[in-house]
């Protein structure tokens, strides 16, 4: 086999290295986007993916051939049950990033997070708490728990994560977070219909995957070697190493993806308008309480938990509420 006589760009992406499993089937939100307003709200919420249909609107898009015509997409059902904000945690800043500066926990707190982990909140922790304090803080976080079985899954024990606090300044997010402290937050309290937001969670697995189909390389001709479908050449003799560009095989699926500027088309509750088809969705079942239907699709399989932020790179300014026509499930 000689020496190839064209040269060819290199088969797969580097960006997403290494595919290897998540180590949590709950994805993480590391940034939290900036907002301008003023007065302070939460960054984010968190659902169930439930089921894919497709929805018929009118299209919103100025300047495009379809403006104003029906428009049919594929569309994703998130179950959003209330999230229950048992804590707040302060962040100070320094030139090696954040830190965890305190925590206030809510005093009655739910009995399922017993399963997840055992908090003794304090009484005195919200007096300890004055101007000198509030001045180191740079950034604030909500601590919140999304149960499974508020959804209708089988799951007791809940999910506990950070959501993100922008508006305002220090004082009034600390005066807003400890407003909201021990209650619940519903999904049309965060987002509003119209909106874009991004979507984090974690894809389907795969399994252990050969190089043609994790990597996309080409199959050899059948009379070159033995082997066709593995890869052409490991590398060059000098340096005697394989390098971690060369595509291998592996782990393909389950891992942390983020998914930008996903439209918000409907927040529904399932008591006023459930689209549940009779014998309820495949693999999930029948939708109870809120839920939400986003335009596309969304990383992970049935039952698996998304998280939903603000959009951090937003397409429009104007929200538009989109005009559906009809829901075929």
């Amino acid at each position: 086999m000689g020496h190839r006589k064209h040269s060819a760009p290199r088969r797969g992406s580097l960006a997403y290295l290494p595919r290897a499993r998540a180590k949590s089937i709950e994805s993480r939100i590391r940034t939290w986007p900036k907002i301008d307003a003023k007065e302070p709200r939460l960054l984010g919420f968190a659902g169930f993916k439930a089921a894919n249909i497709h929805l018929i609107s009118i299209d919103d898009r100025e300047r495009t051939p379809n403006f104003g015509k029906p428009l049919m997409s594929r569309a994703t059902v998130i179950v959003t049950p209330p999230m229950k904000i048992i804590g707040i945690r302060a962040y100070t800043k320094d030139v090696y990033g954040l830190h965890s500066f305190f925590d206030i926990y809510a005093k009655e707190l739910p009995k399922e997070l017993e399963r997840k982990v055992k908090i003794k909140p304090s009484d005195d922790a919200l007096k300890n708490i004055d101007d000198e304090t509030l001045a180191k803080v740079s950034e604030f976080r909500a601590i919140v728990a999304v149960t499974p079985r508020d959804a209708g899954l089988e799951q007791k024990k809940p999910f506990v994560f950070e959501v993100g606090v922008g508006g305002g300044d220090i004082k009034s997010q600390f005066k807003y977070l400890t407003g909201i402290l021990g209650k619940s937050i519903r999904i049309n309290e965060v987002f509003k219909v119209g909106e874009y937001v991004d979507v984090s969670a974690i894809t389907k697995g795969k399994g252990f995957e050969g190089p043609v189909t994790r990597w996309g390389i080409k199959r050899k001709q059948h009379k070159s070697r033995k082997s066709v479908r593995a890869v052409g050449t490991l590398g060059p003799i000098s340096p005697a190493t394989v390098m971690y560009t060369v595509p291998r095989a592996g782990q393909r699926g389950f891992h942390q993806r983020l998914e930008y500027n996903k439209r918000i088309l409907a927040i529904f509750n399932a008591n006023e308008n459930n689209i549940t088809p009779k014998g309820g969705f495949m693999h999930f079942g029948v939708l109870k309480g809120d839920y939400i239907v986003v335009r596309g699709s969304v990383p992970g399989t049935i039952k698996r938990l998304i998280k939903l932020r603000y959009a951090i790179r937003p397409k429009v300014k104007k929200v538009v509420e989109p005009k559906i026509v009809d829901i075929v499930v």
